[in-house]
């Protein structure tokens, strides 16, 4: 075997190929890892892989390692009979660490995680619209979810993760928002909705770009990406989109690929079909 053969093996060829099997590490590790220690692994410098990540996804690899143990902490503290277990279990190396980096992903201390969400108040409405039943999740700061299904299984879900949050159907303080989902469902305008969602600073900015596409207009996955700057990250801008807690609010069903073709659409091709024609019109 040659010489550089031997390198080509070792030396991954693209910024995308370097920071896929950066967060592949981090994954398996549950967390994030050292910026040197994972360069040292990929053959290339500190330097080299912090420009990968910010071109590839928008964020450092800090950021993607943090959101990795944030999910490993969901599971860590459903799982685990204690907060002090589920430390451990997640991979922290002290209580002050685990809180002070769970609490303000979580959006609430893990106590109140752990416990399921006690007192934390969120109102749910339904209506029916020309796609089907829109449900709405609201929190004090805006919506949390917008789904495009059936009422009775968004509660199931919502108390499946919060089993002793105060989850209360009120259609009255939620007239004007389903109202508005309502419009935008039938292709109608309506306000900017208040949203309360978190995700990455990349996911961020994609939803933010979402929300600049007119009503009865498209954009595809690549466009959306050279909008906020990062054009060699579609396949990024795709997993944002389907990330989205938001139907309607933010707008994922007005992106389509390059071809023209719709791509996937959490609710389905018929319900986006059916928004991108009622909207067109």
């Amino acid at each position: 075997m040659s010489v550089r053969s031997v390198v080509e093996q070792r030396v991954p060829s693209s910024p995308s190929v370097r920071v896929a099997q950066a967060c592949e590490a981090m994954t398996a590790a549950g967390g994030p890892l050292s910026v040197a220690s994972l360069a040292g692994t990929l053959h290339c410098s500190a330097r080299q892989l912090q420009r990968d990540f910010a071109e590839v996804l928008g964020i450092t690899p800090r950021a993607f390692g943090q959101a990795v143990r944030t999910e490993r902490t969901r599971g860590a503290l459903r799982s685990a009979e204690s907060v002090l277990d589920a430390v451990f279990d997640a991979g922290y190396g002290s209580v002050r660490g685990f809180y002070e980096e769970a609490a303000r992903r979580l959006g609430m201390t893990p106590t109140d995680y752990i416990a399921g969400a006690p007192e934390h108040l969120l109102l749910w409405s339904v209506t029916q619209t020309p796609v089907g039943d829109v449900i709405a999740v609201a929190t004090p700061r805006g919506l949390a979810a917008v789904r495009i299904g059936r009422a009775a299984e968004l509660e199931d879900d919502m108390r499946a993760e919060f089993p002793h949050a105060v989850l209360e159907r009120d259609d009255a303080a939620m007239a004007d928002v389903m109202t508005a989902l309502s419009a935008l469902a039938s292709g109608g305008r309506a306000a900017e909705l208040p949203v309360d969602v978190h995700g990455t600073a990349f996911q961020a900015r994609v939803w933010g770009a979402l929300r600049e596409i007119p009503a009865g207009e498209t954009r595809t996955y690549a466009e959306v990406a050279a909008t906020i700057g990062r054009p060699t990250s579609v396949r990024a801008v795709a997993r944002a989109c389907a990330t989205n807690r938001v139907a309607l609010a933010i707008p994922c069903h007005r992106v389509i690929r390059s071809d023209g073709s719709l791509a996937g659409y959490r609710w389905g091709l018929a319900v986006k079909r059916s928004l991108l024609a009622s909207e067109s019109a």
